[in-house]
């Protein structure tokens, strides 16, 4: 009878959880914290794989990989804005935003 190795097919997502959650939240607006719901089931795979709940372990990984997305869409959604931004006040109205958000 030959086994799979589940637990290597079975992707955690972590990092893309953790580096989409900090570019989402410095290039968008707190929405980018959105990307924590991700980490939390990203972190949930490996315990839930180690419990032997491999169905849950899917589970966890689809949902990680959706907020992960989501997470990313608003990164590239606030890069965009800040492009456009950028373009259409120039580098002065741009600093002077910025310095208003200090």
């Amino acid at each position: 009878m030959n086994t799979v190795n589940t637990s290597n097919s079975i992707p955690n997502y972590l990092a893309w959880s953790i580096i989409s959650t900090v570019l989402a939240t410095c290039l968008c607006c707190p929405l980018g914290l959105l990307g924590i719901v991700g980490i939390v089931f990203s972190t949930k795979v490996n315990s839930l794989l180690a419990q032997g709940d491999i169905d849950g372990a899917r589970r966890a990984s689809n949902t990680a990989k959706t907020w992960c997305w989501v997470t990313t869409g608003l990164a590239i959604l606030g890069l965009v804005v800040n492009i456009i931004y950028f373009a259409t006040v120039g580098s002065a109205g741009y600093m002077e935003m910025l310095q208003q958000y200090q």
